[in-house]
């Protein structure tokens, strides 16, 4: 049996609804509850689908990057010109998410609210240092996607609150990034390891985002020393190996994974080193 949907017209009506209802459960795009409804692996007592509330997708320039509405198709951001512009990173890993489809429903704000370790949104998210907005009946709070994966599919957001924005700092001029999934049972399938890279030339810095190798989606900073790119992957692969604690599933074996992960990670920054030069 589904849950009741509700259909708020107001983000003040949807805040209501999540802070009077019990067992709710906010519905974006509905790739992923959808498919764990019926699979029975998920129990709610009533689904809020925002769908109806106006201004939740859009994305807007600021002068930090861009604000992102968390219903704002992960399809738009993998075209849109502006995120292409700004943050050619996120556009580049939104369009690595399983296939057209799915990317024309799922929404940004459900992705990252779904919590699973293997997304490959979050990989670049983290690179980037973007914060997530959440809003409440209680007023509204930022959370930095650093902070925001806390356990094994659990997230910060509390009861009561629902995801509002997506603030993406835009890439500085001069850094140049990459994403790199790999999968084992099909192009289209959850990776068996992703990393996203971005090299900080002006601050000597490497950034790397893991996704599939470990319960949460790890985020990892490595100095540089101003050596070559085979100097720049012994440093990552040495900064990252002890973050791997992959899940064996269909995909491969944790071992396969962990060997997998270090394989992305060298891809990665030799990928993104190119870009730099």
């Amino acid at each position: 049996m589904k849950p009741p949907l509700h259909q708020p017209t107001s983000l003040a009506e949807a805040c209501e609804l999540l802070d009077t209802l019990e067992e709710t459960m906010v519905y974006g795009g509905g790739t992923a509850i959808q498919i764990l409804i019926k699979q029975g692996v998920l129990f709610a007592g009533n689904l809020v689908d925002l769908s109806r509330v106006p201004g939740l997708a859009e994305i807007e320039e600021t002068a930090e990057g861009l604000r992102v509405g968390p219903m704002t198709t992960l399809r738009r951001m993998e075209t849109s010109e502006v995120v292409r512009r700004r943050v050619p990173l996120a556009a580049q890993t939104y369009g690595h998410v399983a296939n057209p489809r799915v990317r024309n429903t799922a929404s940004v704000g459900g992705n990252i609210a779904h919590g699973d370790y293997r997304l490959d949104p979050p990989t670049a998210l983290l690179v980037l240092g973007a914060r997530v907005e959440l809003t409440s009946v209680r007023g509204t709070r930022t959370v930095p996607i650093r902070d925001f994966f806390v356990d094994f599919q659990v997230t910060a957001v509390e009861p009561g609150e629902l995801i509002t924005a997506l603030h993406i700092p835009a890439a500085p001029a001069g850094n140049s990034s990459t994403f790199v999934k790999m999968s084992s049972l099909g192009e289209n399938d959850w990776p068996a390891a992703s990393v996203a890279a971005q090299v900080d030339a002006e601050r000597r810095t490497l950034r790397l985002g893991l996704g599939a190798l470990a319960h949460v989606p790890r985020y990892v900073e490595v100095p540089l020393d101003g050596g070559g790119v085979d100097a720049a992957v012994a440093a990552a692969t040495a900064a990252v190996e002890p973050e791997l604690d992959p899940i064996p599933d269909v995909r491969g074996s944790a071992d396969y994974k962990r060997k997998l992960g270090l394989v992305a990670t060298e891809d990665a920054v030799r990928r993104a080193w190119e870009e730099a030069r």
